[in-house]
């Protein structure tokens, strides 16, 4: 794998750092409905050229729906999300039920994996070019296709045998397709690496291993591909994004950027990432954090949401975030067992 040279780019411009919130504060598990304007102010955009500030008041909590519970619509620890060409939302909780909303919180349909006895998956993508959704089914080590009415495509498995070998699998994070159709996975525990298989499941290459070094890995998380195919990693232990093209024979390192930390710009367990719609930005969901940070290409801090919490604007322990047709970022706050879609 070849890396290049890498320079700091933690030299953001600084802006408001809200201070925490208490975790044990008073709960608010009712369904907000309508625009719930002004509760986000801890957020600050700074307007540097290149990315695209959406239609709607910046940082501005328009929506926030979803309780704890076990009937349709509601959730438990919801723990992966994923949107569709059409803007319906795939949610996937503890209990192995994976269920689709549309972008108001309106329950549509749900169906479960074949089985949670040993864990829940942690991973969901929707692949639009073949109408999949692709289901990181962590604790089986294997990755499930369905179509999006909830039928399993058992032909479509990759994986399902423990291990380390080519097409092995420890804990399968996630998984994204390029435009050739090829297959991406993470995968962390008895071994952290990425791995590329074909449109028809062949395993073609791999790399990584556990470290810290650029290229290296603990727990990739989450996994985005960009027009030019290139990969996008949240290396999440290791608080940090990588960036590789390994459309060749092997994967070349093309930007690693992150640090530990809790001020702009810092990383706290990175656990979902996806890109802005012209692909000029990049939206972090950070666990250890609560919050959601944007960032240019490079790593450049540009805005702040979120603090920890239970009130509207508020996180506890966020695992994902999506971006919706009109702009608007539909945010996983798992332990408040609920989605917040706001305006960044």
């Amino acid at each position: 794998m070849q890396i290049p040279q890498m320079s700091s780019v933690h030299d953001c411009l600084p802006f408001f750092q809200p201070a925490p919130g208490n975790r044990v504060g008073r709960s608010c598990r009712r369904t907000f409905l309508g625009r719930i304007a002004g509760l986000a102010s801890i957020a600050m955009h700074l307007p540097l050229a290149g990315c695209i500030v959406p239609a709607g008041t910046s940082g501005e909590v328009d929506l926030v729906w979803g309780r704890r519970g076990l009937s349709d619509g509601r959730f438990q620890k919801p723990r992966a999300i994923a949107i569709d060409p059409d803007d319906q939302l795939y949610i996937v909780d503890t209990t192995g039920r994976i269920q689709v909303f549309n972008a108001d919180g309106q329950f549509l349909r749900g169906w479960k994996t074949p089985d949670a006895t040993n864990g829940r998956p942690t991973g969901l993508e929707v692949d639009a070019a073949s109408g999949r959704l692709l289901v990181a089914d962590t604790h089986y080590f294997q990755l499930l296709s369905y179509s999006l009415d909830g039928t399993l495509i058992e032909s479509e498995t990759l994986g399902g045998t423990q291990g380390t070998g080519a097409g092995e699998f420890s804990f399968i994070t996630d998984a994204v397709r390029d435009t050739s159709g090829n297959y991406y996975t993470g995968e962390y525990s008895d071994v952290d690496r990425i791995q590329k298989f074909s449109a028809e499941g062949k395993f073609l290459m791999q790399w990584g291993s556990t470290g810290a070094h650029p290229g290296q890995f603990v727990r990739p998380q989450s996994l985005a591909i960009d027009r030019q195919d290139r990969l996008w990693v949240a290396d999440s232990c290791n608080h940090r994004i990588q960036v590789f093209d390994a459309r060749g024979t092997e994967a070349r390192l093309v930007r690693v950027w992150g640090e530990f930390g809790h001020q702009p710009g810092q990383l706290y367990y990175p656990y979902g990432i996806t890109l802005g719609e012209n692909e000029d930005c990049l939206y972090v969901c950070e666990y250890g954090n609560d919050r959601i940070q944007k960032f240019d290409l490079h790593g450049r801090s540009l805005q702040v949401w979120g603090r920890p919490g239970h009130a509207a604007g508020e996180l506890f322990q966020p695992w994902g975030v999506v971006r919706d047709s009109r702009g608007r970022l539909h945010v996983l706050d798992s332990n408040n067992h609920r989605v917040q879609r706001v305006w960044l």
